[in-house]
């Protein structure tokens, strides 16, 4: 396997059309045939700059920015954030955590999603209470956003990962019981997961760690207590399922592909909350 001629550590299947050097993910750019590294690009154009109709994307078609872990960075900092305010305010998580549907232990009233507090679809998803819980997770995030945001560019890795989270938590609301709270980004770190797997196939990179990283992921899943299951299986189909559109689009109609299969994701999951509320009303 060849490594990035700018990133050497990195391992890579991938070479420019034009000057034959191996390029990494957050190195290649969309060329009307293959990829092309940027020192290529730059001289294509005759200056340091790319005119707007060539200007570098990714692999899936996203811009190429100069800082590719942003909205990583982002999302790691709300976790962070969200950790130290449950920490100062331990009732704060009785408000935010994913519960479809019981009795509040401090208000006595009802609470959950299927009373109408649909945000806890969301919120739940930046929150933790124990120190390894958030470790993991924000590990998690740490190296498997990196990559992906690079790869798909800032708007697509934000909708992989803004969608993985909320099936997770559709699932978890769906199966789980109705007054089972539930919290943690684990639904979008296993969709950044799967999504790892379906770009390091597309990259012909080898599978081997990464499937092996996921089974281990799934055996602790499935077999330590407490762990909301659902939430990871959720996030795990989603996020490969977007990832598959995301880059394996055809160029000629990628926007279609990539907008229609979020959309679809998107409608599937609102589909399992809206049943599940019905359900419990």
């Amino acid at each position: 396997m060849d490594h990035c001629y700018r990133h050497p550590g990195r391992e890579t299947g991938i070479r420019c059309t034009r000057c034959e050097r191996p390029v990494c993910p957050e190195c290649m750019i969309s060329a009307s045939v293959g990829f092309q590294c940027p020192d290529c690009v730059r001289e294509g154009t005759g200056t340091g700059h790319a005119p707007a109709a060539s200007r570098p994307r990714t692999i899936a078609g996203g811009t190429v920015t100069a800082d590719p872990r942003l909205i990583t960075k982002i999302l790691l900092a709300i976790n962070v954030a969200m950790f130290i305010a449950v920490l100062s305010r331990e009732t704060l998580v009785n408000d935010l955590d994913l519960i479809g549907l019981a009795v509040s232990r401090t208000t006595f009233q009802v609470v959950g999603v299927a009373d109408g507090e649909w945000y806890r679809l969301v919120t739940s998803m930046f929150l933790h209470q124990e120190f390894w819980h958030i470790g993991f997770n924000m590990l998690g995030l740490w190296w498997l956003g990196g990559p992906l945001e690079a790869a798909l560019g800032r708007a697509r890795y934000l909708a992989l990962y803004l969608l993985s989270g909320l099936a997770g938590s559709a699932l978890t609301y769906l199966i789980a019981a109705p007054n089972q709270p539930s919290l943690g980004a684990s639904g979008a770190i296993f969709g950044l997961l799967g999504a790892t797997a379906v770009l390091m196939r597309r990259m012909k990179y080898d599978m081997r760690p990464v499937l092996v990283l996921l089974a281990l992921n799934l055996l602790f899943t499935f077999t330590w207590s407490g762990i909301a299951w659902e939430a990871h299986l959720g996030g795990l189909i989603a996020g490969t399922l977007v990832a598959i559109a995301l880059v394996h689009a055809p160029r000629e109609r990628r926007a279609l592909v990539q907008y229609g299969a979020c959309g679809l994701v998107l409608l599937a999951t609102v589909g399992l909350v809206v049943a599940r509320t019905v359900m419990l009303t």
